[in-house]
């Protein structure tokens, strides 16, 4: 039994699955450019930039989010090879079943929930807090009860607090993502190539305007000196600013790199996969790491560090420009931004439940596809309807946090998947080949295991239990159903039979 764990799904039988989708091939190499690209901006920039700011890096975010780049570079690059390898929906999960076995795709499929369904729920939070700022500059409050995850003290307009009950505007902004979904792939890729414009022309336009209004003062200390401070969380005393703080800014920050990665997801949805994967991956990633670059130095240079923790960092730093179209310009722009980023996350989720059900890991309700709309549309009302209730009970930084831990813990994985399957199957067709390697992928490792390391003990907990908790379910469910074990054990039945019949038989 211990050997079925380790049972790795052949890669010929991948490019097989793939040739024999029953999903829709309707996305070329710049819908998945798009598709990147609406993942990426989003609530890196129109969020967990200020929080990462104000709270770890100071002006110095810039560095957090070159450190963030290059692993994210690193880490890309090896997506990119393994995407045109194996073209299938799943991404690292698929990956991961080819290289490592069995059990460790299961690992990688609890890793990649909170990469995509927790981020999008994360996204939501954020999203509502540009709404709630958007509608109070036309006079509609919406009551702060109402706008922030159960049990968090608002801060009411006569300095009074009051507990929040539930972030509605977050609900309901995953609940019309999921409809959306279920209408189907190409209907979404074209609202997303429509905001993904707006939103690219709105981060464009807060950089050119903003750059006239920087005062460089804002940006001495460039580098905040080591402040001490005791974590409500622990108890503990703890540290922020300085080099460290740079360092876990930059874990922070590399939540908003997930979209290059949700590319690989559409693999089963993709024209040309074995060309059109890696021009995704690497194009939406490029792209993206320069506006942030000068995003981030246009925001801490317009306001102070120190400013910037709230849900909507880019809209206070536009309302200090004093510009009020230009301020409405943006919060619209970052709500536009941020639901294609939920568009997006829930697509990638979604996708990889279908395929893990198809693995026989998951129920079949997971994979059943509509016969109209060509989606897995009772997957997809299932992971919305949680997604939802998460966004709508949960803080954003808790949300944030888990996310940014799954992430780089899945990146590291994947990287090294590049290695064993170059090592264990040297002969594979590879159309994109990570160059420099093994130096690249080594470097995927080591940068990522090197922002781990900035995060407190309490993720470690919370991954370990997690991952814990998932694997029960696998031992009860996904052990027995698998597709591929299942597969195996008529033929071990057959050479037990075949064993015991040529044994010496005693009288």
């Amino acid at each position: 039994m211990a050997n079925n764990f380790f049972l790795k799904k052949s890669v010929a039988r991948i490019q097989e699955e793939s040739m024999n989708s029953t999903l829709k091939r309707s996305l070329g190499a710049w819908n998945l450019i798009s598709l990147g690209i609406g993942c990426i901006i989003g609530t890196g920039i129109f969020v967990m930039t200020g929080q990462a700011a104000a709270l770890h890096a100071g002006p110095a975010i810039m560095l957090s989010f070159v450190f963030a780049g290059l692993a994210c570079a690193f880490a890309g690059l090896c997506y990119a090879e393994l995407a045109s390898t194996l073209p299938i929906s799943g991404s690292a999960y698929t990956y991961t079943y080819a290289t490592m076995g069995e059990i460790f795709a299961w690992v990688m499929g609890l890793l990649l929930i909170l990469e995509y369904g927790v981020a999008a729920a994360t996204v939501a939070v954020g999203w509502s807090g540009y709404l709630v700022s958007f509608l109070k500059d036309f006079g509609i409050v919406i009551p702060p009860q109402f706008t922030s995850a159960y049990g968090q003290a608002v801060t009411l307009a006569d300095g009074s607090t009051v507990s929040a009950i539930i972030n509605l505007p977050a609900l309901i902004g995953i609940i019309a993502v999921t409809l959306l979904l279920v209408k189907g792939i190409s209907e979404s890729a074209t609202v997303n190539n429509i905001i993904v414009f707006v939103k690219v022309a709105v981060v464009i336009t807060f950089i050119l305007v903003g750059i006239s209004h920087i005062d460089v003062a804002n940006w001495a200390p460039f580098i905040p000196p080591v402040e001490h401070f005791t974590d409500p969380k622990t108890g503990l005393e703890a540290e922020r600013f300085g080099w460290s703080g740079v360092f876990r800014g930059a874990s922070i920050v590399f939540f908003a790199y997930i979209g290059f990665e949700a590319v690989s997801t559409a693999a089963q949805e993709a024209k040309d996969p074995q060309r059109t994967m890696p021009i995704g991956i690497l194009g939406s990633l490029f792209v993206c790491t320069v506006l942030y670059m000068l995003t981030s130095a246009v925001m801490t240079g317009v306001v102070h560090y120190s400013m910037l923790n709230v849900p909507d960092p880019m809209a206070v730093a536009a309302d200090h420009i004093g510009i009020h179209w230009f301020s409405w310009l943006v919060k619209i722009g970052a709500l536009m931004g941020m639901s294609s980023v939920m568009l997006v996350l829930m697509y990638g989720q979604t996708r990889i439940f279908y395929i893990m059900s198809r693995d026989g890991l998951l129920p079949a309700f997971f994979s059943d596809v509509h016969k109209k709309f060509h989606t897995p549309w009772k997957n997809t009302l299932l992971v919305g309807s949680i997604v939802a209730i998460l966004a709508a009970t949960t803080p954003l930084k808790t949300l944030g946090d888990m996310v940014s831990f799954g992430t780089i813990t899945a990146f590291a994985m994947v990287s090294f998947s590049v290695i064993y399957l170059r090592r264990t199957q040297p002969e594979l067709e590879r159309p994109f080949r990570t160059p420099f390697y093994p130096i690249v992928p080594i470097l995927g490792m080591v940068s990522c295991v090197g922002l781990l390391s900035t995060f407190e003990l309490h993720y470690y907990i919370f991954i370990a239990e997690w991952i814990a908790c998932g694997l029960v379910i696998y031992f009860v469910y996904g052990r027995h159903h698998s597709r591929i074990a299942n597969e195996q054990r008529p033929l071990e039945a057959d050479a037990e039979f075949i064993k015991k019949a040529h044994e010496p038989q005693i009288d």
